[in-house]
């Protein structure tokens, strides 16, 4: 689009490729994905995003991803994430903020305020990338920034989008009614977008959006099993912790050890795939244990699909983008908590609405005793055969495996037609 930011250098982005090499004489669009690490999800969808646009697009669009806080605001407000990490442990604190921020009254004034204070600051970051397109896939991504470009003059030459990363409940923040576009991964999440003051022509409900790799077609699970060394005909239960393998994985795991082993007939009814992720530690351990079943350990991995591909059901926290991709994969869902480190009267506050989707969408169980979740995995892989291929059907007709490939069509096609209304423009001020 060449919108011609008023002669203000482009920097590199924090996240970003190599310029672009679009056709002689085009400019490549600029996609600009603000994000904070509050939590992985928001990483895990805005890297989704990027890799979608670069599979249907190429070189036409360079895609910068950016926590807009941490790298373009002075201090206290560049301590998000920090700030963040120590009221997750303090779940007082966190169900205050939660809470105390969801009221417009509140957030609004708080919002304009500190627009006031960074918007030199915020407005420079913006500069950097010169975006035809800003996503923000996080709730405090789109306020601030919205305040300060409609002061600017911009909000008619930039499409400005949100991409609501939770599945069911979500913090009134997520809402702003100057986005052009707000994509939804949830009918439940499209009304509360509606209550918040949107257009239905704002709100599209895509799902959420995943790795691309989901939406290839998997490979036989045998095929898998075997290059992930697991047993080739054993039912299989992938045991997860996150990014940082958190929770109490340790304890799950001694817990279907046992219960996976049938004692009258000497053998093993079923076998583990832990996912360890940072947590190496964690991952030493359990590698030591003298195990009765097949039992893998892995530590982070990358191609999450492959792994998903090679079982038969997830024991995993409640985050939305786990969910959203075992349902693509057709995996029954145990959930067994929350992010680390919350207390249990905090699990009400962020994640307590995928339960529900999980549980009253028929695709899976929630429970935090590792003894009970082993009892679910081993009626599944037993007595209860029948209700594991149910959840399974159910999962794979709530999937939306090709959401993130429609949100950047639908952004491709948003900013093909702003090119042609909207003359090109500085930013120079």
């Amino acid at each position: 689009m060449g919108w011609g930011w008023g002669g203000v250098g482009i920097g590199g982005g924090e996240d970003d490729g190599a310029p672009g090499n679009a056709a002689e004489g085009e400019t490549p669009k600029k996609v600009l994905i603000l994000m904070s690490d509050t939590g992985g999800g928001h990483r895990a969808s805005a890297e989704a995003i990027k890799a979608a646009f670069n599979e249907e697009f190429g070189d036409d669009y360079q895609v910068f991803i950016t926590d807009l806080w941490t790298d373009h605001t002075p201090w206290p407000f560049n301590q998000l994430p920090r700030s963040y990490n120590f009221l997750v442990k303090h779940g007082t604190l966190w169900k205050m903020t939660y809470y105390g921020t969801a009221p417009r009254l509140v957030h609004q004034p708080h919002f304009a305020a500190t627009a006031t204070f960074i918007a030199r600051e915020v407005v420079k970051g913006l500069m950097k990338y010169q975006p035809d397109i800003i996503i923000s896939v996080h709730p405090l991504m789109q306020h601030v920034p919205l305040r300060i470009l409609r002061a600017r003059g911009l909000l008619k030459k930039i499409v400005f989008t949100t991409v609501v990363t939770d599945l069911s409940t979500c913090h009134p923040t997520w809402f702003h009614k100057l986005v052009t576009r707000c994509y939804c991964p949830s009918t439940e999440v499209a009304k509360r977008a509606l209550k918040a003051g949107l257009q239905p022509s704002q709100i599209k409900v895509y799902g959420l959006p995943v790795r691309p790799s989901f939406a290839k077609p998997v490979r036989p699970k045998v095929e898998l099993r075997r290059e992930l060394h697991m047993d080739e005909d054993l039912p299989a239960v992938l045991l997860m912790g996150g990014g940082e393998g958190m929770g109490p994985i340790e304890a799950t795991a001694r817990a279907l050890g046992d219960t996976l082993y049938d004692e009258n007939l000497g053998e093993p009814i079923g076998q583990i795939l832990v996912i360890c992720g940072r947590n190496k530690k964690l991952a030493n351990k359990l590698q030591s244990i003298n195990w009765k079943i097949p039992v893998q350990v892995k530590g982070f991995v990358t191609k999450m699909e492959e792994c998903m591909g090679a079982c038969d059901c997830i024991i995993t926290k409640a985050g939305p983008g786990t969910i959203a991709e075992a349902m693509i994969r057709g995996l029954p869902i145990i959930l067994n908590g929350y992010i680390a480190g919350q207390k249990d009267k905090m699990f009400a506050s962020q994640e307590a609405g995928n339960v529900p989707f999980v549980v009253e969408n028929g695709c899976g169980k929630f429970s935090k005793s590792p003894k009970e979740i082993a009892k679910i995995v081993a009626d599944w892989f037993g007595p209860r055969m029948d209700e594991l291929k149910a959840m399974s059907q159910n999962a794979l007709k709530m999937a939306r495996p090709d959401a993130v490939f429609k949100i950047v069509h639908d952004l491709h096609e948003l900013v093909r037609e702003r090119s042609l209304l909207v003359p090109q423009y500085s930013c120079a001020t």
